[in-house]
């Protein structure tokens, strides 16, 4: 992307008009709020994150399009309220790429990829002032898995962190344990909780986003169990007709059969 391309400023002028006139004259534009616009916006992210693991560039495009809509309405209001607008957003996430890259735009010399991790953690830590907790940056909506990523993330920063690989698997084994000698409800819950936290720090020890990883599963199970689906329509049953070792049978094929081109039965 040339910078110099009067096509990019023409684009974000245009988008700036529209959301002025939208403002205005919508009934339903005009009555939005920072609050009221929150879910909707999670809600576009989630449709972007969809588009991302499905690698569809024009999805990619439109979704990325909805959630800049949001990103220039949440400045139209914040102009409305005369406490920031659009270019404050955009020249203050520059001044903040200028500040934690000093490795590209200062004289700081950086080894590798992980060195530029460790200290953008620790430029965030210094930007929050006196002693700041370490942890206080992750949000509190965060979802559970991912949160617990970054958790892990921000105490590697500070150097709070296993040093083998091969330790990090043994207190997933460790957990295994504790989790299959539990007595109680409560207790099974709580070993869970440290099971699922030990994996998410294995998967950060051999570069997995624990995210990634088990949406994938998701989305690989849903496929296969469409394909149950379709083959049970097909084959002129129902639910209650079908057995459960017929349906592994499906399982199975759909293991065998399934690529990217299949799609569920239309039936």
């Amino acid at each position: 992307m040339n910078p110099n391309n009067e096509k990019y400023a023409e684009a974000l002028r245009r988008l700036l008009v529209i959301m002025n006139e939208l403002r205005a004259k919508c009934p339903w534009d005009s009555k939005q709020t920072l609050d009221s616009l929150r879910h909707l916006t999670i809600e576009e992210c989630y449709e972007l994150s969809d588009a991302i693991l499905e690698g569809d560039l024009e999805e990619i495009k439109k979704e990325l399009g909805d959630v800049m809509l949001h990103i220039v309405f949440y400045s139209k209001i914040g102009a409305e309220k005369k406490a920031f607008d659009i270019a404050d957003v955009m020249n203050g996430v520059c001044e903040k790429l200028i500040a934690r890259h000093p490795h590209v735009f200062g004289d700081v010399t950086v080894k590798n990829e992980a060195d530029v991790k460790r200290n953008w953690e620790l430029l965030k830590l210094k930007e929050k002032g006196d002693n700041p907790s370490v942890l206080a940056g992750v949000p509190k909506s965060l979802p559970a898995l991912l949160k617990a990523l970054r958790i892990q993330e921000k105490a590697h920063a500070v150097g709070f962190d296993w040093q083998r690989r091969e330790e990090v698997w043994e207190k997933v084994e460790e957990e295994i344990a504790e989790f299959k000698e539990s007595m109680s409800r409560e207790e099974a819950e709580q070993e869970f909780g440290d099971l699922l936290f030990s994996l998410v720090n294995y998967a950060r020890f051999v570069d997995i986003n624990p995210e990634t990883a088990l949406e994938k599963s998701n989305k690989k199970f849903i496929k296969r169990f469409n394909y149950i689906e379709s083959a049970t329509l097909g084959a002129g049953k129902t639910w209650q007709e079908i057995s459960l070792a017929e349906m592994d049978a499906y399982w199975e094929e759909a293991k065998d059969v399934q690529d990217k081109s299949w799609t569920p039965s239309k039936k």
